[in-house]
């Protein structure tokens, strides 16, 4: 199955395929994390037929409803290929002594051994993270190493 992707300038992504029985359905993700389901028309297949918005949580009910044995199929390869490493977002807490400091500040790397490789701002990636990168409360941080070292991680964000 192809799966086509297809960037929607100051909007986001649309991913688009067809059905094994030719049905052509979409999916709108846009910048801010909106969600819109799309069903093509099936006498004009640039016609949109329906349109459902969703809100992220109802989008991500869908997506574990349609797929979570693939999910789960993914994860268990994944986990095969590099066991013990851990992959997991941890947050900058109000009142973190790096809310307002750098990626160098925080000295994460050297001090964990987990590196920093994104940054979820306001529903923004900010993919490789430059060390001059200021961290703010309520930022997620994706952090990648072993699962000790993305506990440290949190235990720096949090206590310093």
């Amino acid at each position: 199955m192809d799966l086509e992707e297809t960037k929607l300038p100051g909007v986001g992504l649309r991913h688009d395929f067809t059905t094994s029985r030719g049905r052509r359905v979409g999916v709108i993700s846009t910048r801010g994390g909106e969600r819109e389901l799309l069903v093509y028309s099936q006498d004009d297949p640039d016609a949109c037929h329906s349109v459902v918005d969703l809100e992220p949580d109802e989008a991500e009910v869908l997506a574990e409803l349609l797929g979570q044995q693939r999910v789960v199929e993914r994860l268990a390869r994944l986990r095969e290929q590099i066991d013990g490493l851990a992959t997991e977002g941890v947050y900058v807490e109000p009142g973190s002594p790096y809310d307002g400091r750098t990626l160098a500040d925080a000295a994460i790397r050297t001090r964990t051994g987990a590196s920093v490789v994104a940054l979820v701002r306001d529903g923004e990636l900010i993919p490789s993270p430059a060390p001059s990168q200021r961290f703010r409360a309520g930022d997620k941080i994706v952090v990648v190493g072993t699962q000790e070292g993305v506990r440290a991680t949190a235990e720096v964000l949090a206590r310093g």
